[in-house]
């Protein structure tokens, strides 16, 4: 079989296709889809091509991978995750392209960071962040910078978390203008925001509650710029949002944006919004004697075991 442009580009168009659909509902919704597109990336690197094309099919190959891993990921599924994304690095390698190989470091890391282990997610960024630096592309930096921050700040460590997050939006700035591949478009100045939250929310959960007034606004800001396209990471944020209101003694306004985040996540096949309710519960937990604490337990336990 000869491969041509036009094959290439077909494949491409699908992944960025499913991409955007595992955005609005969630790794679940677009699993099984991948896992039908895999053989046809095989075999079409099975074919007779040119070997420039040769090493764009292996970029192709490889981001279908790192999406396949990130819906698996999304679906609860870590080691069929992991070994997507160590294909995906392989094929990403091959290819040459370090910008990509530096967003399957990030997934990587992001996984480990989701599981609680940011020891391991800061060695993944870090590789990332070299590759990123080799490609020149400070959105991918950007990207690593605020999820460095996340790493830190799980583990306690303010002046670093700090630093990162201070660095990300310099790397982002910096950013705008240039063309952005599929698998990096999602992060912008929305996802910049609900970075900036979602590390001070982990600050003021693990260090100090007063980071809370700092997540608030950030987390808000996100919410309100998310549109149909990015649904489960307006459920996601909301999820912080509610936390932070939690934390500050603020139970009435964390049950009303609690409830509307699992109203929006019934319609996402996510198992990372079922997860992210945990820290939820933790918090407003310790204000159980509160009617509306009592009532809003009770939705995200009803909530985790539908999902």
């Amino acid at each position: 079989m000869r491969v041509g442009q036009a094959d290439i580009d077909r494949l491409e168009g699908v992944i960025a296709a499913l991409r955007a659909r595992d955005y609005r509902e969630g790794g679940g919704s677009c699993r099984e889809l991948l896992r039908v597109l895999e053989p046809y990336g095989a075999a079409l690197r099975r074919g007779m091509m040119s070997e420039p094309l040769a090493r764009r099919l292996a970029g192709v190959v490889a981001d279908l991978h790192n999406l396949k891993g990130w819906t698996e990921f999304d679906s609860g599924r870590p080691l069929r995750a992991e070994r997507h994304f160590r294909r995906a690095l392989e094929l990403a390698a091959e290819s040459g392209n370090d910008d990509l190989v530096a967003n399957v470091r990030y997934r990587l890391g992001r996984m480990y960071l989701h599981h609680r282990s940011p020891v391991e997610a800061l060695e993944q960024f870090g590789h990332g962040q070299l590759a990123a630096r080799r490609a020149g592309r400070p959105l991918s930096q950007a990207i690593l910078s605020a999820n460095e921050a996340w790493a830190y700040a799980l583990l306690g460590d303010v002046r670093q978390a700090l630093d990162k997050l201070s660095l990300a939006p310099e790397q982002f700035a910096s950013s705008l203008g240039d063309t952005v591949p599929s698998w990096s478009a999602f992060f912008t100045a929305n996802d910049m925001a609900a970075m900036i939250g979602t590390v001070r929310t982990e600050l003021a959960r693990v260090v100090d509650v007063r980071h809370s007034r700092e997540a608030i606004p950030a987390l808000t800001e996100a919410i309100d710029g998310y549109g149909p396209d990015m649904v489960r990471s307006r459920s996601l944020t909301m999820i912080w949002l509610a936390v932070d209101h939690a934390l500050e003694g603020d139970l009435d306004r964390a049950a009303e944006v609690g409830l509307a985040a699992m109203e929006i996540a019934y319609g996402i096949r996510s198992a990372r919004t079922r997860d992210r309710l945990r820290p939820l519960s933790e918090s407003v937990r310790k204000r159980v004697g509160d009617i509306n604490a009592r009532d809003l337990l009770d939705r995200i336990a009803t909530f985790r075991a539908a999902a």
